[in-house]
């Protein structure tokens, strides 16, 4: 007998094809103007960090390829009940964290560079543990790329000096997350 579903053939599809669309301009088509702006800030985050361009434009598509194919997932019920509790448990800890960025930002001397990094290590893992049966090591890689990058503490000390260059880039980040918490999205 052959195994063949067209279901799970259009949902195969449209992660190949979404993740080879991970441009400026297709972003633009999927996303809201406010996690648009919170993308650029990150990329100009990457860029100043790094000192290369295409660092920080591979970090920003791998996060976008990774939002896009697990949204699709979603989309799709490809999650057992045990997935969907990790992906609430996800969401709380995503959660977590921006309220702690935000915190961080707007309240002076409070920034913990340790409870930062110890957030985004904690999302990469449950986020991995949510994906592994469905994404390929290419993609789990992609989530390790964009969570180790930006827990780099050089990267998260430069963030969070007010008298830094990446001062104004964290104040237009939390602006856009304050925005979205009060719009419910996050």
């Amino acid at each position: 007998m052959e195994s063949f579903s067209s279901k799970n053939m259009a949902m195969k599809a449209q992660k190949k094809i979404l993740s080879h669309m991970a441009s400026k301009s297709v972003v633009h088509m999927f996303i809201d103007d406010t996690s648009s702006e919170i993308l650029d800030e990150l990329y100009r985050v990457s860029k100043e960090h790094t000192g290369n361009r295409n660092e920080a434009q591979k970090v920003v598509k791998n996060l976008i390829k990774v939002a896009v194919k697990v949204g699709v997932l979603f989309r799709h019920n490809r999650f057992s009940t045990d997935e969907l509790s990790l992906a609430q448990e996800f969401k709380k800890k995503l959660h977590h964290g921006v309220m702690t960025t935000i915190s961080f930002h707007e309240v002076e001397f409070t920034f913990d560079k340790a409870i930062m990094i110890d957030n985004l290590v904690i999302c990469r893992d449950i986020l991995l543990q949510l994906v592994e049966k469905h994404l390929t090591p290419k993609s789990l890689d992609r989530i390790r790329h964009v969570f180790n990058h930006y827990a780099d503490p050089d990267l998260l000390t430069n963030l969070y000096n007010p008298e830094g260059p990446l001062w104004s880039n964290l104040t237009k980040i939390c602006v856009g997350l304050n925005k979205l918490i009060e719009e419910g999205k996050l």
